[in-house]
């Protein structure tokens, strides 16, 4: 009988989607060479924030990134500095993102698997230019809790999930020490 070796185990992270919104859209009417100078930029603020700040780039998206932290807190926080990043580098396209922690499968050493990830990629997908949505509750043990935007049918998601814009709480960005 065929064993498999041990590739897989389970470990507690937080991830994180950022998108430029419009990226495509910009791309058809200010051309490709100008879709690609906000592309750069944008990979280049979130190398530096990620180097900076302990949270690594899983995966580039194309005009995206799954971004891997350890806390909530931590990668929140790494993300509001991209967004800060972007804008005042002058970006012309604005960000959205999804942010969920729990446990995933870390696979092979350096893929994570999981309806974390999932839900934290469908997240980035609902949120508009500028918001950062997570779950209502992904601050409670901080002493945090944003306001609710209310149950939200997630795609893929057999239940409506408590959602919160964590880009729009100010106590939550004066604690990130931004």
């Amino acid at each position: 009988m065929f064993e498999r070796p041990e590739r897989s185990h389970r470990v507690r992270r937080t991830f994180g989607f950022v998108d430029l919104s419009g990226f495509t859209h910009y791309g058809v009417v200010e051309g490709d060479d100008k879709a690609v100078e906000q592309l750069s930029l944008f990979r280049s603020v979130v190398r530096s924030v990620g180097s900076s700040t302990g949270v690594r780039v899983a995966k580039w998206l194309g005009d995206g990134a799954m971004l891997v932290g350890l806390d909530a807190a931590g990668l929140v926080s790494a993300v509001m500095l991209i967004m800060r990043k972007m804008e005042d580098a002058g970006s012309e396209l604005g960000l959205h993102a999804g942010v969920a922690s729990g446990d995933v499968i870390l696979f092979e050493g350096d893929d994570h698997i999981g309806m974390t990830v999932n839900l934290a990629a469908r997240l980035a997908d609902l949120a508009r230019p500028g918001q950062i949505l997570a779950p209502a509750d992904t601050f409670h043990g901080l002493g945090q809790t944003p306001a609710a935007l209310g149950p939200v049918e997630v795609a893929g998601f057999d239940d409506a999930i408590e959602l919160a814009d964590v880009a729009r709480v100010p106590a939550l960005v004066e604690s990130l020490n931004l």
